[in-house]
Protein backbone atom coordinates (compact mmCIF):
# COMPACT_ATOMS: atom_id res chain seq x y z
CA UNK A 1 0.00 0.00 0.00
CA UNK A 2 1.29 3.45 -1.03
CA UNK A 3 2.34 5.24 2.30
CA UNK A 4 0.76 8.12 1.94
CA UNK A 5 -2.39 6.56 1.06
CA UNK A 6 -2.30 4.59 4.40
CA UNK A 7 -3.90 7.32 7.06
CA UNK A 8 -6.98 7.77 4.33
CA UNK A 9 -7.32 4.42 4.07
CA UNK A 10 -8.29 3.91 7.39
CA UNK A 11 -10.90 6.52 6.83
CA UNK A 12 -12.49 4.88 3.87
CA UNK A 13 -12.70 1.44 5.99
CA UNK A 14 -14.25 3.31 8.95
CA UNK A 15 -18.29 2.04 8.76
CA UNK A 16 -18.93 6.08 9.80
CA UNK A 17 -17.94 7.15 6.23
CA UNK A 18 -21.11 7.48 3.54
CA UNK A 19 -20.53 5.60 0.47
CA UNK A 20 -20.29 9.37 -1.26
CA UNK A 21 -17.54 10.05 1.21
CA UNK A 22 -15.60 7.20 0.19
CA UNK A 23 -15.90 7.96 -3.65
CA UNK A 24 -14.36 11.09 -3.35
CA UNK A 25 -11.46 10.35 -1.60
CA UNK A 26 -10.65 7.31 -3.81
CA UNK A 27 -11.22 9.87 -6.73
CA UNK A 28 -8.80 12.68 -4.55
CA UNK A 29 -6.39 10.05 -4.00
CA UNK A 30 -6.31 8.24 -6.76
CA UNK A 31 -3.22 10.29 -7.96
CA UNK A 32 -1.27 8.82 -5.15
CA UNK A 33 -1.58 5.10 -6.46
CA UNK A 34 0.00 6.29 -9.98
CA UNK A 35 3.24 7.67 -8.36
CA UNK A 36 6.22 5.56 -10.23
CA UNK A 37 9.54 4.80 -7.64
CA UNK A 38 11.43 7.67 -8.75
CA UNK A 39 8.30 10.05 -7.67
CA UNK A 40 8.47 8.30 -4.57
CA UNK A 41 12.66 8.39 -4.22
CA UNK A 42 12.34 12.42 -4.93
CA UNK A 43 9.26 13.04 -2.40
CA UNK A 44 10.13 10.98 0.92
CA UNK A 45 13.71 12.48 1.19
CA UNK A 46 11.96 15.93 0.40
CA UNK A 47 9.16 15.77 3.00
CA UNK A 48 11.55 14.08 5.09
CA UNK A 49 13.90 17.29 5.06
CA UNK A 50 10.56 19.31 5.48
CA UNK A 51 10.00 17.03 8.52
CA UNK A 52 12.78 17.87 10.48
CA UNK A 53 12.87 21.90 9.52
CA UNK A 54 9.00 21.31 10.80
CA UNK A 55 10.95 19.92 14.23
CA UNK A 56 12.70 23.25 15.08
CA UNK A 57 9.50 25.20 14.33
CA UNK A 58 7.64 23.62 16.59
CA UNK A 59 10.24 24.51 19.25
CA UNK A 60 9.29 27.46 18.78
CA UNK A 61 5.73 26.74 20.53
CA UNK A 62 7.64 25.24 23.36
CA UNK A 63 9.78 28.51 23.63
CA UNK A 64 6.57 30.68 23.20
CA UNK A 65 4.69 28.23 26.20
CA UNK A 66 7.62 28.30 28.48
CA UNK A 67 8.13 31.70 28.38
CA UNK A 68 4.47 32.73 29.22
CA UNK A 69 4.82 29.74 32.02
CA UNK A 70 8.07 31.27 33.54
CA UNK A 71 7.79 34.68 32.66
CA UNK A 72 6.74 36.08 36.16
CA UNK A 73 10.27 34.88 36.99
CA UNK A 74 11.87 37.91 35.24
CA UNK A 75 13.59 40.94 37.02
CA UNK A 76 13.12 39.46 40.24
CA UNK A 77 15.52 41.29 42.32
CA UNK A 78 18.56 40.13 43.95
CA UNK A 79 17.99 38.25 47.35
CA UNK A 80 20.46 40.81 49.09
CA UNK A 81 22.64 43.31 48.66
CA UNK A 82 26.50 43.47 49.19
CA UNK A 83 27.48 44.76 52.21
CA UNK A 84 30.39 46.03 50.75
CA UNK A 85 30.94 46.27 46.80
CA UNK A 86 33.13 44.09 44.82
CA UNK A 87 36.05 45.40 42.57
CA UNK A 88 34.62 45.16 38.87
CA UNK A 89 36.80 45.55 35.72
CA UNK A 90 35.20 46.40 32.88
CA UNK A 91 36.45 45.05 28.98
CA UNK A 92 36.32 47.02 26.06
CA UNK A 93 37.29 44.91 23.01
CA UNK A 94 38.26 47.07 19.86
CA UNK A 95 39.39 46.22 16.74
CA UNK A 96 39.31 49.26 13.93
CA UNK A 97 36.31 51.18 15.63
CA UNK A 98 37.49 54.53 14.67
CA UNK A 99 33.56 55.30 14.43
CA UNK A 100 32.25 54.69 17.74
CA UNK A 101 35.63 54.25 20.47
CA UNK A 102 34.79 58.06 21.73
CA UNK A 103 30.91 57.31 22.19
CA UNK A 104 31.92 54.19 23.81
CA UNK A 105 34.49 55.62 26.26
CA UNK A 106 32.50 58.33 27.10
CA UNK A 107 29.59 56.65 28.25
CA UNK A 108 31.56 53.91 30.60
CA UNK A 109 33.36 56.47 32.48
CA UNK A 110 30.21 58.05 33.30
CA UNK A 111 29.39 54.51 35.02
CA UNK A 112 27.74 55.02 38.86
CA UNK A 113 30.28 52.90 40.50
CA UNK A 114 33.23 54.09 43.02
CA UNK A 115 36.03 54.97 41.11
CA UNK A 116 37.96 53.09 43.59
CA UNK A 117 36.77 49.48 42.73
CA UNK A 118 36.50 50.26 38.67
CA UNK A 119 39.15 49.13 36.12
CA UNK A 120 38.11 49.73 32.84
CA UNK A 121 40.44 48.34 30.09
CA UNK A 122 40.41 49.62 26.50
CA UNK A 123 41.34 45.86 25.03
CA UNK A 124 42.75 47.39 21.62
CA UNK A 125 44.02 45.04 18.68
CA UNK A 126 43.45 47.83 16.11
CA UNK A 127 45.94 48.02 12.91
CA UNK A 128 44.14 51.22 11.53
CA UNK A 129 44.00 55.02 13.00
CA UNK A 130 41.94 53.64 15.65
CA UNK A 131 45.52 52.86 17.52
CA UNK A 132 46.65 55.99 17.87
CA UNK A 133 43.47 58.07 18.34
CA UNK A 134 42.16 55.29 20.65
CA UNK A 135 45.50 55.77 23.44
CA UNK A 136 45.46 59.46 22.99
CA UNK A 137 41.44 59.48 24.70
CA UNK A 138 42.38 57.04 26.87
CA UNK A 139 45.56 59.29 28.31
CA UNK A 140 43.11 61.97 28.28
CA UNK A 141 40.45 60.53 30.70
CA UNK A 142 43.55 59.09 32.80
CA UNK A 143 44.81 62.52 33.07
CA UNK A 144 41.40 63.65 34.38
CA UNK A 145 41.51 60.97 36.94
CA UNK A 146 39.12 58.32 35.82
CA UNK A 147 40.28 54.19 36.24
CA UNK A 148 41.33 53.84 32.45
CA UNK A 149 44.10 51.38 31.22
CA UNK A 150 45.13 50.97 27.68
CA UNK A 151 46.08 47.87 26.43
CA UNK A 152 46.89 46.96 22.67
CA UNK A 153 48.65 43.83 21.15
CA UNK A 154 50.51 43.80 17.69
CA UNK A 155 48.55 40.32 16.62
CA UNK A 156 45.04 39.28 16.84
CA UNK A 157 45.81 35.71 18.55
CA UNK A 158 42.46 34.27 19.20
CA UNK A 159 40.67 37.48 18.10
CA UNK A 160 37.96 38.43 21.07
CA UNK A 161 38.76 35.80 22.52
CA UNK A 162 42.53 36.38 23.03
CA UNK A 163 41.99 39.68 23.77
CA UNK A 164 39.91 38.95 26.52
CA UNK A 165 41.64 36.68 28.33
CA UNK A 166 44.84 38.80 27.89
CA UNK A 167 43.27 41.37 29.55
CA UNK A 168 42.23 39.25 32.33
CA UNK A 169 45.69 38.33 33.23
CA UNK A 170 46.14 42.11 33.93
CA UNK A 171 42.65 42.65 35.09
CA UNK A 172 41.93 43.14 38.92
CA UNK A 173 38.26 42.72 39.15
CA UNK A 174 36.54 39.75 40.65
CA UNK A 175 33.70 40.51 37.96
CA UNK A 176 34.22 41.17 34.05
CA UNK A 177 31.37 43.46 32.94
CA UNK A 178 32.13 43.69 28.63
CA UNK A 179 30.99 45.81 25.95
CA UNK A 180 31.33 45.77 22.40
CA UNK A 181 32.26 49.00 20.73
CA UNK A 182 28.92 49.99 19.41
CA UNK A 183 27.54 49.79 23.02
CA UNK A 184 26.35 52.43 25.05
CA UNK A 185 25.82 50.98 28.56
CA UNK A 186 23.49 52.87 31.37
CA UNK A 187 25.04 54.79 34.10
CA UNK A 188 23.60 52.49 36.86
CA UNK A 189 24.47 49.40 34.57
CA UNK A 190 26.82 47.88 37.35
CA UNK A 191 24.80 48.95 40.16
CA UNK A 192 21.57 47.12 38.78
CA UNK A 193 23.41 43.54 38.00
CA UNK A 194 25.84 43.46 40.18
CA UNK A 195 24.16 43.00 43.36
CA UNK A 196 22.90 39.20 41.72
CA UNK A 197 26.39 38.08 42.30
CA UNK A 198 25.64 37.95 45.98
CA UNK A 199 24.27 34.64 45.21
CA UNK A 200 27.85 32.60 44.96
CA UNK A 201 25.89 29.96 42.10
CA UNK A 202 25.66 33.06 40.09
CA UNK A 203 28.23 32.92 37.17
CA UNK A 204 26.86 35.62 35.00
CA UNK A 205 24.58 38.39 34.53
CA UNK A 206 23.25 39.03 30.87
CA UNK A 207 20.69 42.43 30.11
CA UNK A 208 18.56 43.49 27.10
CA UNK A 209 19.95 44.74 23.85
CA UNK A 210 17.99 47.23 22.53
CA UNK A 211 18.95 49.36 19.22
CA UNK A 212 20.35 53.01 18.37
CA UNK A 213 19.45 52.87 14.69
CA UNK A 214 15.98 50.92 14.93
CA UNK A 215 14.18 52.98 12.38
CA UNK A 216 17.59 53.49 9.75
CA UNK A 217 16.06 51.49 7.53
CA UNK A 218 13.29 48.11 6.71
CA UNK A 219 16.77 45.84 7.48
CA UNK A 220 17.47 47.43 10.78
CA UNK A 221 13.46 47.23 11.81
CA UNK A 222 14.02 43.04 10.83
CA UNK A 223 17.01 42.84 12.59
CA UNK A 224 15.57 43.96 15.98
CA UNK A 225 12.33 41.86 15.73
CA UNK A 226 14.81 39.03 14.85
CA UNK A 227 17.12 40.30 18.16
CA UNK A 228 13.76 40.76 19.77
CA UNK A 229 12.54 37.49 19.48
CA UNK A 230 15.66 35.96 21.23
CA UNK A 231 16.14 38.20 23.65
CA UNK A 232 12.35 38.39 25.02
CA UNK A 233 11.09 34.81 24.23
CA UNK A 234 14.44 32.49 24.20
CA UNK A 235 16.18 34.13 26.80
CA UNK A 236 13.27 34.76 29.08
CA UNK A 237 11.98 30.75 28.49
CA UNK A 238 15.37 29.04 29.01
CA UNK A 239 15.82 31.41 32.44
CA UNK A 240 12.73 31.26 33.66
CA UNK A 241 12.54 27.68 32.89
CA UNK A 242 15.82 26.63 34.51
CA UNK A 243 17.54 25.68 31.15
CA UNK A 244 20.91 26.91 29.46
CA UNK A 245 21.31 30.14 28.08
CA UNK A 246 23.99 32.22 26.43
CA UNK A 247 26.27 35.15 27.59
CA UNK A 248 25.60 37.38 24.29
CA UNK A 249 29.22 38.49 24.52
CA UNK A 250 28.33 41.96 25.41
CA UNK A 251 26.23 44.07 27.45
CA UNK A 252 26.84 41.49 30.55
CA UNK A 253 28.68 41.00 33.23
CA UNK A 254 30.93 37.44 34.52
CA UNK A 255 32.10 36.44 37.83
CA UNK A 256 36.29 35.92 36.95
CA UNK A 257 36.22 32.59 38.74
CA UNK A 258 33.74 31.26 36.75
CA UNK A 259 35.70 31.98 33.62
CA UNK A 260 38.81 30.43 35.39
CA UNK A 261 37.11 27.17 36.45
CA UNK A 262 35.26 27.11 33.02
CA UNK A 263 38.95 26.84 31.26
CA UNK A 264 39.20 30.20 30.87
CA UNK A 265 38.18 32.27 26.91
CA UNK A 266 39.03 29.81 23.84
CA UNK A 267 39.13 30.65 20.76
CA UNK A 268 38.28 27.50 18.69
CA UNK A 269 34.88 28.58 17.87
CA UNK A 270 33.93 31.78 16.24
CA UNK A 271 31.06 31.95 19.38
CA UNK A 272 33.55 32.52 22.44
CA UNK A 273 30.64 33.98 24.56
CA UNK A 274 28.58 30.63 23.92
CA UNK A 275 31.54 28.18 24.04
CA UNK A 276 32.68 29.70 27.57
CA UNK A 277 28.32 29.94 28.72
CA UNK A 278 28.20 26.64 28.47
CA UNK A 279 31.37 25.32 29.51
CA UNK A 280 30.58 27.19 32.81
CA UNK A 281 27.10 26.15 33.24
CA UNK A 282 27.90 22.36 33.09
CA UNK A 283 30.22 23.61 36.08
CA UNK A 284 27.38 24.10 38.01
CA UNK A 285 26.86 27.88 37.51
CA UNK A 286 24.10 29.45 37.90
CA UNK A 287 23.24 32.60 34.75
CA UNK A 288 20.56 35.16 35.16
CA UNK A 289 18.90 37.66 32.42
CA UNK A 290 17.79 41.03 33.51
CA UNK A 291 15.70 41.77 30.67
CA UNK A 292 14.57 45.48 32.49
CA UNK A 293 18.25 46.51 32.01
CA UNK A 294 18.50 47.78 28.44
CA UNK A 295 21.47 48.43 26.71
CA UNK A 296 21.35 50.23 23.72
CA UNK A 297 23.41 48.99 20.34
CA UNK A 298 23.77 49.88 16.76
CA UNK A 299 22.78 47.19 14.18
CA UNK A 300 24.34 46.57 10.38
CA UNK A 301 23.06 49.12 8.45
CA UNK A 302 24.18 47.01 5.01
CA UNK A 303 22.89 43.83 3.58
CA UNK A 304 26.56 42.01 3.46
CA UNK A 305 27.37 43.41 6.46
CA UNK A 306 24.22 41.96 8.09
CA UNK A 307 25.17 38.71 6.36
CA UNK A 308 28.69 38.36 7.05
CA UNK A 309 27.89 38.63 11.43
CA UNK A 310 24.79 36.11 11.40
CA UNK A 311 26.73 33.34 9.61
CA UNK A 312 29.79 34.20 12.02
CA UNK A 313 27.26 33.51 14.64
CA UNK A 314 25.63 30.58 12.62
CA UNK A 315 29.46 29.08 12.07
CA UNK A 316 29.88 29.74 15.36
CA UNK A 317 27.01 28.09 17.07
CA UNK A 318 27.91 25.33 15.18
CA UNK A 319 31.16 24.49 16.45
CA UNK A 320 30.10 24.89 19.64
CA UNK A 321 27.72 22.09 19.40
CA UNK A 322 30.58 20.02 17.61
CA UNK A 323 32.79 20.82 20.77
CA UNK A 324 30.53 20.50 23.55
CA UNK A 325 27.19 18.59 22.39
CA UNK A 326 28.74 14.97 23.34
CA UNK A 327 29.83 16.60 26.84
CA UNK A 328 26.11 18.22 27.46
CA UNK A 329 24.79 15.30 26.94
CA UNK A 330 26.68 12.90 28.96
CA UNK A 331 26.56 14.97 31.77
CA UNK A 332 24.21 14.73 35.00
CA UNK A 333 21.86 16.99 33.70
CA UNK A 334 17.67 16.54 33.72
CA UNK A 335 17.21 15.55 29.82
CA UNK A 336 14.89 18.76 29.27
CA UNK A 337 18.11 21.02 29.83
CA UNK A 338 19.69 18.38 27.23
CA UNK A 339 16.85 19.03 24.96
CA UNK A 340 16.66 22.54 24.69
CA UNK A 341 20.69 22.41 24.84
CA UNK A 342 20.21 20.82 21.58
CA UNK A 343 17.88 23.03 20.40
CA UNK A 344 19.75 25.83 20.75
CA UNK A 345 22.94 24.68 19.33
CA UNK A 346 21.87 22.98 16.47
CA UNK A 347 19.44 24.85 14.66
CA UNK A 348 21.32 26.38 11.84
CA UNK A 349 21.26 22.94 10.19
CA UNK A 350 18.58 24.30 8.51
CA UNK A 351 20.30 26.44 6.59
CA UNK A 352 22.29 23.42 4.66
CA UNK A 353 18.69 21.65 4.63
CA UNK A 354 17.33 24.55 2.66
CA UNK A 355 19.36 24.31 0.04
CA UNK A 356 18.49 20.38 -1.03
CA UNK A 357 14.73 21.65 -0.46
CA UNK A 358 15.34 24.23 -2.63
CA UNK A 359 16.84 22.23 -5.11
CA UNK A 360 14.11 19.65 -4.96
CA UNK A 361 11.44 21.56 -5.03
CA UNK A 362 10.79 22.25 -8.77
CA UNK A 363 11.04 18.45 -9.78
CA UNK A 364 8.35 17.93 -7.13
CA UNK A 365 6.24 20.65 -7.87
CA UNK A 366 6.00 18.99 -11.13
CA UNK A 367 5.60 15.59 -9.35
CA UNK A 368 2.98 17.01 -7.33
CA UNK A 369 0.61 18.18 -9.97
CA UNK A 370 -0.23 14.71 -10.57
CA UNK A 371 -1.11 13.57 -7.70
CA UNK A 372 -3.92 16.57 -6.87
CA UNK A 373 -4.35 18.80 -4.06
CA UNK A 374 -6.56 17.17 -1.08
CA UNK A 375 -3.47 14.14 -0.52
CA UNK A 376 -0.80 16.80 -0.21
CA UNK A 377 -2.78 19.32 2.06
CA UNK A 378 -2.72 16.37 4.57
CA UNK A 379 0.87 16.54 4.61
CA UNK A 380 1.11 20.60 3.95
CA UNK A 381 -0.62 21.66 6.48
CA UNK A 382 1.21 20.47 9.70
CA UNK A 383 4.30 21.85 7.97
CA UNK A 384 2.70 25.04 6.97
CA UNK A 385 1.50 25.32 11.26
CA UNK A 386 4.71 23.67 12.24
CA UNK A 387 7.12 26.38 10.07
CA UNK A 388 5.94 29.47 8.71
CA UNK A 389 2.94 29.95 11.90
CA UNK A 390 5.60 29.25 14.22
CA UNK A 391 7.92 31.98 13.09
CA UNK A 392 5.06 35.09 12.48
CA UNK A 393 3.57 33.75 15.81
CA UNK A 394 7.12 34.04 17.67
CA UNK A 395 8.25 37.41 16.64
CA UNK A 396 4.71 39.00 16.57
CA UNK A 397 4.55 37.61 20.36
CA UNK A 398 7.72 39.58 21.22
CA UNK A 399 6.51 42.49 19.71
CA UNK A 400 3.45 42.39 21.63
CA UNK A 401 5.28 42.18 25.17
CA UNK A 402 7.30 44.56 24.20
CA UNK A 403 5.64 47.58 22.83
CA UNK A 404 1.76 46.44 23.95
CA UNK A 405 0.51 49.65 21.95
CA UNK A 406 1.97 49.24 18.67
CA UNK A 407 2.54 45.52 18.25
CA UNK A 408 0.55 44.97 15.49
CA UNK A 409 2.63 46.87 13.05
CA UNK A 410 5.09 43.77 13.54
CA UNK A 411 2.36 42.02 10.74
CA UNK A 412 3.11 43.97 8.42
CA UNK A 413 7.20 43.52 8.43
CA UNK A 414 6.69 39.64 9.05
CA UNK A 415 7.10 39.11 4.94
CA UNK A 416 10.60 41.00 4.96
CA UNK A 417 11.18 39.03 8.30
CA UNK A 418 11.02 35.95 5.97
CA UNK A 419 12.90 37.53 3.26
CA UNK A 420 15.40 38.03 5.40
CA UNK A 421 15.60 34.71 6.70
CA UNK A 422 16.02 33.85 3.04
CA UNK A 423 18.57 36.00 2.61
CA UNK A 424 20.79 33.84 4.73
CA UNK A 425 20.46 30.66 3.45
CA UNK A 426 23.29 30.53 1.15
CA UNK A 427 25.96 32.42 3.44
CA UNK A 428 25.01 30.22 6.61
CA UNK A 429 25.39 27.19 4.93
CA UNK A 430 28.93 27.86 3.81
CA UNK A 431 29.27 29.15 7.17
CA UNK A 432 27.82 25.18 8.65
CA UNK A 433 29.46 23.37 6.19
CA UNK A 434 32.80 24.91 7.39
CA UNK A 435 31.91 24.00 10.76
CA UNK A 436 31.41 20.44 9.96
CA UNK A 437 34.12 20.16 7.86
CA UNK A 438 37.00 21.65 10.22
CA UNK A 439 38.08 24.63 8.44
CA UNK A 440 38.66 27.77 10.54
CA UNK A 441 38.21 31.30 9.29
CA UNK A 442 38.95 34.59 10.88
CA UNK A 443 36.66 36.98 13.43
CA UNK A 444 35.06 38.97 10.99
CA UNK A 445 34.17 41.88 12.68
CA UNK A 446 30.26 43.79 12.09
CA UNK A 447 30.98 47.26 10.87
CA UNK A 448 30.13 49.95 13.09
CA UNK A 449 29.32 53.22 11.76
CA UNK A 450 28.05 55.56 14.38
CA UNK A 451 24.70 56.49 12.50
CA UNK A 452 24.07 59.89 12.54
CA UNK A 453 27.86 61.46 12.45
CA UNK A 454 28.78 62.75 9.06
CA UNK A 455 32.18 61.05 8.42
CA UNK A 456 30.48 58.01 8.16
CA UNK A 457 29.98 58.61 4.45
CA UNK A 458 33.73 58.83 3.83
CA UNK A 459 35.22 56.01 6.18
CA UNK A 460 32.54 52.87 5.31
CA UNK A 461 34.84 51.67 2.46
CA UNK A 462 37.75 50.88 4.40
CA UNK A 463 35.66 49.50 6.96
CA UNK A 464 33.50 46.88 4.42
CA UNK A 465 34.35 42.95 3.45
CA UNK A 466 33.64 42.44 -0.02
CA UNK A 467 30.73 39.97 -1.01
CA UNK A 468 32.62 38.54 -4.26
CA UNK A 469 30.24 35.67 -5.65
CA UNK A 470 27.78 36.01 -3.08
CA UNK A 471 25.12 38.07 -4.93
CA UNK A 472 25.40 36.94 -8.05
CA UNK A 473 24.91 33.09 -6.29
CA UNK A 474 21.42 34.80 -4.59
CA UNK A 475 20.51 36.48 -8.04
CA UNK A 476 20.62 32.45 -9.74
CA UNK A 477 18.53 31.04 -7.11
CA UNK A 478 16.43 34.12 -6.64
CA UNK A 479 15.60 33.56 -10.98
CA UNK A 480 15.31 29.30 -10.06
CA UNK A 481 12.47 30.13 -8.16
CA UNK A 482 10.85 33.07 -10.54
CA UNK A 483 11.17 30.20 -13.15
CA UNK A 484 8.62 28.16 -10.52
CA UNK A 485 6.65 30.92 -9.38
CA UNK A 486 5.97 31.11 -13.11
CA UNK A 487 5.54 27.00 -13.20
CA UNK A 488 2.93 27.62 -10.39
CA UNK A 489 0.93 30.15 -12.29
CA UNK A 490 0.84 27.59 -15.58
CA UNK A 491 -0.11 25.08 -13.61
CA UNK A 492 -2.93 27.17 -11.33
CA UNK A 493 -1.24 25.97 -8.50
CA UNK A 494 -1.56 29.76 -7.14
CA UNK A 495 -1.76 28.91 -3.34
CA UNK A 496 2.17 28.28 -4.33
CA UNK A 497 2.59 31.94 -5.19
CA UNK A 498 2.66 33.88 -2.56
CA UNK A 499 5.39 31.61 -0.73
CA UNK A 500 7.88 31.08 -3.99
CA UNK A 501 7.70 34.92 -4.37
CA UNK A 502 9.15 35.43 -0.60
CA UNK A 503 11.94 33.45 -2.04
CA UNK A 504 12.13 35.20 -5.19
CA UNK A 505 12.16 38.32 -3.09
CA UNK A 506 14.65 37.50 0.04
CA UNK A 507 17.21 36.23 -2.50
CA UNK A 508 16.55 39.05 -4.88
CA UNK A 509 16.59 41.48 -2.17
CA UNK A 510 20.06 40.07 -0.39
CA UNK A 511 21.77 40.02 -4.29
CA UNK A 512 20.68 43.89 -5.58
CA UNK A 513 20.71 45.49 -2.35
CA UNK A 514 24.76 44.34 -1.90
CA UNK A 515 25.42 45.02 -5.19
CA UNK A 516 24.01 48.57 -5.27
CA UNK A 517 25.25 49.27 -2.01
CA UNK A 518 28.97 48.47 -2.95
CA UNK A 519 28.49 50.61 -6.62
CA UNK A 520 27.95 53.18 -3.87
CA UNK A 521 30.78 52.48 -2.12
CA UNK A 522 33.12 52.55 -4.85
CA UNK A 523 31.19 55.87 -6.18
CA UNK A 524 31.78 57.76 -2.84
CA UNK A 525 35.49 56.05 -2.49
CA UNK A 526 36.64 57.70 -6.65
CA UNK A 527 34.86 61.24 -5.36
CA UNK A 528 36.95 61.13 -2.38
CA UNK A 529 40.11 60.50 -4.66
CA UNK A 530 39.39 63.44 -7.09
CA UNK A 531 38.72 65.75 -4.18
CA UNK A 532 42.08 64.42 -2.56
CA UNK A 533 43.61 64.94 -6.07
CA UNK A 534 42.57 68.08 -6.45
CA UNK A 535 43.48 69.72 -3.11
Amino acid sequence: MAPFSFPFALLTASTTVSRWQRAWFDDTFAGIHSLSWFDYALLIPYFTVLVVLSIYGLHRYVVIRDYFKHKKKLNHPPAKLWAELPRVTIQLPLFNERLVVERLLESVVQMDYPKHLLEIQVLDDSTDETHPFTERLVNEYKAMGYPVEYLHRTNRHGFKAGALQAGMQKASGEFMAIFDADFIPPKDFLMRTIHHFTDPEVGMVQTRWTYLNRDYNLLTEIQAMLLDGHFVLEHGARFGGGTYFNFNGTAGILRRKMIDEAGGWEHDTLTEDSDLSYRGQLKGYRFVYVPDVECPSELPVETFAFQVQQSRWAKGLMQVAIKLLIRILRAPIPWRVKAEAFCHLTPNISYPLMIIVTAMMLPVMIVRFYIGWAEMLFIDLPLVIASFWSISAFYVIAQRELYPNSWKRAFLFLPALMSAGVALTIINTKAVLEAFLGIQTSFVRTPKMAIGGQKVKTQVKKYRSRSGWLPFAELGVGTYFLFMVAYAIDTLNFLAVPVLMLFVGGYYWAGFTTLYQEWQDRQRYAAARREAEAS
